[in-house]
């Protein structure tokens, strides 16, 4: 048998042409995986050589190396071909199977039906030889006879029929309809398998995801479909396009629970934190929060420079008579003193980063007392907005303090002083005490600096102790930003004893939605007025 890195050596640049010439690096062959026939990690593809040499019994090995490379590179340049359209299209198949085993196996099956498709339709592949000869499990005959329906090609099978009749009217290649198709496919394989279940145990007790595991364990698959193949960067923004989708904080926390450890398993070994730290369980919640806000992400100006005052060297200029001797650099004149011979060093004034007038720090006072949202169970709109805040903050280069509090008497308060660690920073906007509301004036008193930093509250103003609060706020010279909600006599007492405070803005909304865009308008308007 001709050596199978030679035959790989020689398929690989027909691929890139089929393909047009997608940007991978060249795969490569790797023992193990009898089952397993390829591997996507970074982008790089691995065959499996014990794979290739058991296929080989029945095809030529260079077929099965081509149909390989055709799959892989067909799922990086078509389906799913990045982080987000793979969790969701998972998550679109979980929302009907329930079930996670079997969502993952019903997802992969939808997304090579239609990176499949897309090839046989495309171009000349061996894959359709591939499947007429592998293992089929019962999953894999159900697929195999939709790919007869709808390539019309044969591939030995002769059952579902019907199940690929209903299959096979549904369109894989419009991708502005996967999650509608992807919910169409996976319902069609439950009732399948609710019925051949209901057939062979009345008992019905079985586990449909182990029922699945059973029949199909000595089956072959052409990949595996792992999440742990996307670059970091592809996952924090799926990541964030997911929250911005999600209905609440429990539907994200649904599906980030069934990618975590194969997310968490990249970022580690990237070096990366998903901005929640390295080598940690990943914070739904706050990650929730976290990546929210970031689509009301504000455009950062760059900080200004600031002149030092000292100058310092910057190049070589020709020394000339009448020149000061102290700027001559000996190294480069040779020991000679000659005009145009002689370098002589040109100085120019430093510059630093200066910290921008208009970007001090922030403190960040929430109230999550038994009237506000539990930001865990549903979308809590202050939570979002305080992190809204935080975000812009934190993208100028500041640091947030965070003093969350309910009943703080009882012991029910969370004090963050002036930090860039998001993780502690977002852990402590979604903190919940769900208590009384009372707060300790002292405690935000200790986050006070030299230079002033902004005070942003957000409350329902119905504080036990208000008046010790607005003692202190007239006191106080910050800039200052309340975001009351909902409307009654403790906030009315608030905006009438701050009216004639100028640098008290104080915002009352009834609707919490309204929450993110009044601190995001607020926040701009400072900053594009403090250029």
């Amino acid at each position: 048998m001709q050596d199978l890195n030679d035959i790989l050596t020689n398929i690989w640049p027909k691929i890139r042409d089929d393909h047009f010439f997608p940007e991978l690096p060249t795969p490569e062959i790797i023992d193990g995986g009898e089952r397993v026939g390829l591997e996507i990690k970074g982008k790089k593809i691995s065959l499996s050589r014990s794979f290739i040499e058991q296929m080989s019994r029945r095809l030529p090995p260079g077929l099965i190396i081509e149909g390989l490379l055709d799959h892989a590179v067909s799922h990086y340049t078509y389906c799913p071909w990045d982080f987000y359209t793979h969790i969701k299209i998972y998550k679109e198949a979980k929302s009907v199977l329930e079930n996670k085993t079997m969502a993952r196996k019903v997802s992969d099956c939808f997304m090579d039906v239609v990176a499949d498709t897309h090839c046989v339709r495309q171009k000349k592949t061996p894959l359709p030889e591939i499947y007429k000869i592998s293992p089929k499990g019962k999953l894999d005959e159900v697929v195999c006879a939709l790919y007869q329906k709808i390539w019309g090609i044969d591939l030995g099978v002769d059952k579902f029929e019907n199940t690929a009749l209903r299959l096979s009217g549904i369109p894989y290649l419009d991708r502005r309809r996967w999650p509608e198709s992807m919910r169409r496919f996976a319902l069609v394989i439950k009732e399948l398998n609710q019925e051949d279940a209901f057939r062979k145990d009345n008992a019905g007790k079985e586990d449909e995801s182990h029922k699945f595991q059973r029949e199909d364990k000595n089956q072959s698959s052409l990949d595996n479909h792992s999440m742990d193949q996307y670059s970091p960067r592809q996952i924090e923004d799926g990541l964030q396009k997911l929250a911005r989708e999600s209905e609440s904080p429990m539907e994200f926390n649904a599906i980030l629970e069934d990618v975590e450890e194969e997310i968490s398993r990249v970022m580690q070994t990237k070096g990366k934190k998903m901005g929640l730290g390295k080598g940690s369980r990943l914070d739904g919640d706050a990650l929730y929060y976290m990546k929210l806000a970031q689509n009301y992400a504000l455009h950062i100006q760059k900080r200004r420079m600031e002149r030092s005052g000292a100058l310092y060297p910057y190049n070589h200029v020709p020394w000339e008579a009448g020149q000061p001797f102290h700027d001559i650099d000996p190294f480069t004149s040779y020991g000679k003193l000659l005009p145009g011979l002689t370098k002589s060093w040109n100085r120019i004034e430093g510059e630093i980063y200066g910290h921008e007038t208009g970007t001090p720090d922030c403190m960040v006072i929430i109230d999550s007392s038994a009237s506000m949202v539990a930001p865990q169970k549903k979308n809590s709109h202050a939570v979002l907005g305080a992190a809204c805040a935080v975000d812009a903050y934190l993208r100028k280069g500041s640091s947030v303090a965070v003093y969350n509090f309910s009943d703080a008497d009882a012991g029910d308060e969370f004090i963050l002083n002036y930090s860039r660690d998001k993780r502690k920073i977002y852990d402590g906007l979604c903190r919940y005490f769900g208590g009384g509301t009372r707060l300790h004036v002292k405690n935000i008193q200790a986050f006070q600096t030299d230079r002033l930093p902004d005070i942003f509250m957000i409350t329902d103003m119905q504080i036990t102790n208000l008046g010790n609060l607005i003692r202190y706020f007239n006191e106080c010279e910050n800039r200052i930003t309340v975001v009351v909600i909902g409307n009654n006599l403790e906030s009315k007492q608030f905006r009438k004893t701050m009216a004639l405070q100028h640098n008290v803005q104080i915002y009352g909304v009834e609707n919490q939605s309204d929450i993110p865009e009044i601190v995001l308008g607020k926040i701009r308007e400072f900053f594009n007025h403090s250029r």
